[in-house]
């Protein structure tokens, strides 16, 4: 095999097929690229066995071949190399020379007949949207996963396709995240639990653009997205999804309207006051015009009000400031309605075509 490809383009696409590289792995043949030049394009794959990318790279094929070349070292030395054309040659014993301008590396490779392909996925069940709408629906749910395992599902996101609306939905045991989003055509009805491994690694290679699109096609057993000539393919979660519609309640005691930036620059100052680690709640008193902000910690305390618009009850409640945040933070509208019902019971952070709902669980606190 050679070929030969600007630095710019190889390592555009290495910095794509390395994040589905595994960190640890008892199959040293995963812990490689498979450079795949056999027919007439140049194709890179990663392949962890939960999560697999391929992305075709731009270049030239002056002999045609098949190559796998340990992940973490091709990708230093791409990176390390000038920035100028870069050859790749292989030979019978699959030693690869590695050339551009006066630097050439040496490197031993693996044959690509050992190495784990992406399996093969029908695509007859599919939707499309633009990778910005992709991008944003991940950023504005991904942070109320759960990190650890004790509960598989909850360190995925549900996606739920009704007619021409996607909902995505995460939690934690603590909070909820949904979006909805109006897709431009009708679809059938799916319900898949994606990893979130998975949508945290498309979310980095995604473009973002509007006008760039993405397809994603579903089956019983996988999740692909396809895009700017790169396939991901992972597992999905198996098994049913929490019933979240019965932790949803449109009744309240109390609406508030505050500006966005004003409440959540109010509560970062808080935390300022709160050790990493630690649980102090901030705790919020909703009177008529006003909300007051009081964070009390071993290093100190902090009292802060905001104008609001309120109807219903005054209430008197606490939370873990870094829900608030992570909410708050992915909200573009510039004033949130906060719906409330009592101090035991989860507040909801919703617009009022309920695009997006955030609920978060309230703590217990000592006045």
């Amino acid at each position: 095999m050679k070929l030969t490809c600007s630095k710019s383009n190889l390592l555009k696409s290495v910095n794509i097929v390395m994040k589905a590289v595994p960190a640890k792995t008892t199959m040293p043949i995963l812990e490689c690229i498979l450079i795949d030049a056999s027919a007439n394009e140049i194709k890179f794959t990663s392949n962890d066995m939960e999560l697999g990318i391929e992305t075709k790279v731009e270049g030239n094929i002056i002999d045609k071949g098949i190559v796998a070349l340990d992940a973490k070292i091709f990708s230093e030395i791409i990176r390390k190399l000038p920035d100028s054309d870069v050859t790749i040659e292989t030979d019978s014993n699959l030693q690869t020379l590695i050339t551009c301008e006066k630097a050439k590396f040496s490197i031993s490779g693996k044959s690509g007949e050992d190495f784990s392909y992406l399996p093969y996925v029908e695509k007859n069940d599919f939707i499309t949207l633009s990778q910005f709408t992709l991008k944003e629906v991940i950023r504005q749910t991904i942070f109320s996963i759960a990190a650890n395992e004790n509960n598989k599902m909850m360190t995925g996101e549900l996606f739920e396709i009704e007619g021409s609306r996607l909902k995505v939905v995460s939690l934690d045991g603590h909070r909820i995240s949904i979006r909805k989003i109006e897709l431009k055509n009708e679809y059938p009805k799916k319900k898949v639990v994606v990893p979130g491994k998975t949508l945290t690694e498309i979310s980095k290679i995604l473009s973002g653009e509007t006008e760039d699109m993405a397809d994603i096609f579903f089956t019983d057993n996988h999740i692909v997205f396809e895009f700017n000539n790169t396939v991901v393919v992972s597992r999905l979660i198996e098994g049913e999804y929490f019933r979240i519609d019965q932790m949803l309640s449109s009744d309240y005691e109390t609406k508030v309207e505050i500006n966005k930036r004003e409440l959540l620059d109010c509560i970062d100052r808080a935390t300022l006051l709160v050790k990493e680690g630690d649980k102090k709640p901030i705790i919020i008193h909703i009177g008529d015009e006003a909300m007051e902000l009081k964070i009390n910690s071993q290093i100190g305390s902090m009292d802060e009000e905001i104008d609001i618009r309120k109807e219903g009850k005054d209430i008197l409640i606490g939370f873990n400031p870094k829900f608030l945040i992570d909410a708050l933070r992915v909200i573009d509208d510039e004033t949130v309605t906060i719906y409330l019902v009592n101090p035991k019971a989860p507040c909801f952070i919703r617009d009022e075509e309920q695009s997006y709902i955030y609920l978060i669980l309230p703590v217990n606190f000592t006045a």
